[in-house]
């Protein structure tokens, strides 16, 4: 049967038309990048593991209230979506000093921050995705107060369901980051969480060894990607306990 029709191309996903209006399919790729698509690579299996990570987490949240785009995964490596309007804004959480930040303001990676701090990132490869400030983002229309005060609180949520999974199965969350989209309910509009939430879009550390388990493992030349993130998903529960990357495991439905 040919494959629908594709709306959308990215670094790690591909977005096709839906069975029904208003819906997509997303379909996770095995491309790594890095650096704004500087580094590239193809990881066997890097998207099967996050398709599901992803319906993990998407599921999760839209289970105790903070609604996402994720309606249902159809296959390994493809999940039906909400058709949602991104806003044209990466929204960071930091919970821990790391990457970016820890160059830009001389602070060592590891240490502890006095809370989580957001930041946001205007969606742009050709300008490297800056760091903007609330001033920029409503001034330049991207989105308004409302807006911006409805992301914070949802982020906010996502980083206490997020950290609260990977502390009871021995993982910081050191930060992540997550798109934002605009929805329509008749004249209602509301804001949910899009994109994705998968080891890519997170920096998760080994409470005990401070092991990466995350996308870094890519960057820095530490070891096998896709054996980082099958350790995330056997912690989770979304992998038996006695697989590795190596086996080519069956993912649990």
């Amino acid at each position: 049967m040919a494959r629908r029709k594709k709306l959308y191309e990215g670094k790690a996903k591909i977005l096709y038309e839906g069975p029904e209006p208003g819906t997509l399919v997303q379909y996770f790729k095995d491309d790594a990048t890095a650096f704004n698509a500087e580094k590239k690579d193809v990881i066997d299996g890097k998207g099967v593991l996050n398709n599901r990570l992803s319906e993990y987490f998407m599921t999760g949240l839209n289970n105790i209230g903070v609604p996402t785009h994720f309606i249902k995964r159809i296959n390994m490596r493809e999940q039906l979506i909400r058709q949602v309007e991104i806003i044209p804004l990466e929204v960071v959480v930091r919970n821990v000093a790391a990457g970016s930040l820890s160059k830009r303001l001389g602070i060592a990676e590891g240490t502890a921050l006095p809370r989580p701090i957001i930041e946001f990132y205007y969606k742009d490869d050709a300008l490297g995705d800056p760091l903007v400030t609330e001033e920029h983002v409503i001034a330049f229309g991207w989105a308004a107060q409302q807006d911006l005060d409805d992301m914070v609180a949802l982020s906010l949520r996502v980083n206490d369901f997020m950290s609260g999974i990977m502390l009871a199965v021995g993982i910081r969350l050191v930060d992540f980051k997550i798109e934002i989209g605009r929805v329509w309910d008749n004249d209602f509009q509301r804001l949910i969480v899009a994109d994705e939430i998968s080891p890519d879009s997170c920096r998760l550390w080994d409470i005990e060894t401070g092991q990466k388990l995350d996308k870094d493992v890519f960057r820095r030349d530490l070891g096998n990607l896709a054996d980082a993130y099958t350790e995330v998903a056997r912690r989770l529960g979304v992998l038996p306990s006695n697989v590795t990357h190596a086996t080519k495991p069956h993912l649990i439905n």
